[in-house]
């Protein structure tokens, strides 16, 4: 008899050069033996050069796709993307709160790695009080953690007062990413856990335009692990040198911002 297959899911818009969002994580699950699932929030038209059209999925289809993935699927972890406006931030609490999906991980994709902001401000309040707090793990990048801790981050102290914020806030575990620039020579990733203990995560700094998707990929390998049942600092540091290998080893696809290169993660780890 063959087993029953692991499940994990995303909640995220559609990049159509398949390089971030939704196509990412499905990659990342692939890559890491589980199988992955996509609940559809947005689509974009883009490439490597830039992004020229988006389509926001109606709410109601959006509670559909939560109500027959549930209705015929067991989901051991899940984690969200882009989710544009509060009426969708609402609707995905609203059915965390009613399914349980197991371990939820939260990618608060509210600014680019770019510092351009991707909520208004009545979604950025909604995303405040309604999901951060049903997150068992959020990985808010640099400039989303200063939004949504108010501080200036300039040093390891100030990185773990504004981690506890988080908590404060009603995150259970917060991974606080390191900034991604030819500053320094190493990226440190800080994750303070539920119980108040620190545990730093340390790479090199790797000097590429091919980043489109790390941040997608960070999230989904740490859900794709706890779905499978691996501990959370473990799921995180499988997660950290997955995203190295895939930016430190590029592809060439498209012509500018290209994607990084799951392949070469998942040979290295597996």
């Amino acid at each position: 008899m063959s087993k029953k297959e692991i499940i994990a899911l995303t909640i995220a818009g559609n990049d159509s050069d398949g390089s971030a969002g939704m196509p990412a994580d499905l990659h990342a699950f692939y890559a890491r033996k589980v199988y992955g699932m996509g609940l559809m929030t947005a689509a974009v038209a883009g490439n490597t050069t830039g992004i020229y059209a988006a389509q926001i999925m109606p709410v109601d289809f959006i509670q559909k796709q939560f109500d027959v993935l549930n209705d015929d699927f067991s989901i051991k972890a899940l984690k969200t993307g882009m989710l544009a406006n509060k009426e969708i931030i609402n609707c995905v609490a609203d059915n965390i709160e009613k399914y349980d999906m197991g371990k939820v991980v939260i990618d608060p994709v509210i600014i680019t790695k770019h510092g351009n902001s991707l909520l208004d401000d009545d979604a950025y309040q909604t995303f405040l009080n309604r999901l951060l707090p049903l997150a068992d793990i959020i990985t808010p990048n640099y400039y989303e953690q200063k939004k949504l801790t108010e501080l200036s981050l300039d040093s390891e102290a100030e990185i773990l007062v504004g981690a506890k914020k988080l908590q404060d806030l009603g995150a259970k575990n917060v991974l606080m990413k390191g900034k991604h620039t030819g500053d320094s020579s190493e990226v440190v990733d800080i994750l303070l856990t539920e119980d108040g203990q620190v545990h730093k995560f340390t790479k090199p700094y790797y000097e590429t335009e091919r980043v489109n998707g790390t941040g997608d990929t960070l999230s989904a390998v740490i859900t794709a692990e706890l779905a499978k049942g691996t501990n959370l600092i473990d799921a995180v540091k499988i997660a950290k040198d997955f995203t190295y290998e895939a930016i430190s080893h590029p592809i060439i696809v498209g012509s500018k911002w290209g994607p990084i290169n799951h392949w070469a993660a998942e040979d290295k780890l597996n």
